[in-house]
């Protein structure tokens, strides 16, 4: 589904997506808008503007996301301002990419983030990372791992979760560990529920501030 207020811009990205294989199931002009019509064709990927009319793009990616937890959701913005890259990974976003992108990078990106890889416009995947450690340095109210009521991580989540925080993708994670990526995908949905978080930026946070990207 592809969400601009541009018609120009928003036909040219459905079109340019249907041209190479995708099944665009919808698109939308405002953010209100996107939020219905994200519900009723549920699709796999969100490609989504910020600056929208009616609901900001934020808005719409955590109310989204929060609908469905398997949507995935892959930024298509003008801006490249480090608040709004943030706010957007905050909100739930998989990753984000510049307008300026060709229509290559666009597909490409599209299918990495059906696959639950972060894609990121080369320079802003480690501003995402150094906000993940510098929010890690800040005190945590949740219990420490020695609490013995603390949920508990099998090996392979643990090694999982360490290769996360990490920095590497779904696929690199793969091939590291010599397993599946839908096994990768699936060792991360388990942790999430076992930690009671909701995104990879809460489990990156999780696993820094346990030093697990230093292991």
């Amino acid at each position: 589904m592809v969400v601009d207020d541009h018609p120009m811009w928003r036909d040219a990205v459905a079109r340019d997506l249907a041209e190479s294989g995708f099944d665009v199931v919808a698109t939308a002009s405002d953010g209100d808008q996107a939020v219905r019509r994200a519900r009723a064709a549920a699709p796999d990927v969100l490609v989504l503007d910020l600056n929208l009319p009616g609901r900001p793009g934020v808005q719409v990616c955590k109310e989204a996301v929060g609908t469905d937890p398997k949507l995935r959701v892959l930024v298509l913005s003008a801006s490249g301002e480090h608040a709004d890259v943030l706010e957007a990974v905050k909100s739930g976003a998989t990753g984000y990419l510049l307008k300026s992108a060709s229509t290559e990078e666009l597909r490409d990106a599209v299918r990495r983030t059906a696959a639950g890889d972060p894609v990121f416009t080369p320079g802003l995947a480690g501003l995402v990372l150094g906000e993940y450690r510098r929010l890690a340095s800040e005190p945590a109210p949740a219990a420490g791992t020695d609490d013995p009521g603390a949920p508990r991580l099998t090996d392979r989540e643990t090694e999982v979760l360490r290769l996360v925080a990490k920095g590497l993708s779904y696929k690199q994670i793969a091939e590291r560990l010599v397993i599946s990526h839908r096994t990768v995908q699936n060792h991360v949905q388990n942790t999430l529920g076992k930690l009671q978080l909701h995104n990879r930026v809460e489990l990156v946070r999780y696993a820094i501030e346990r030093g697990l990207d230093d292991a």
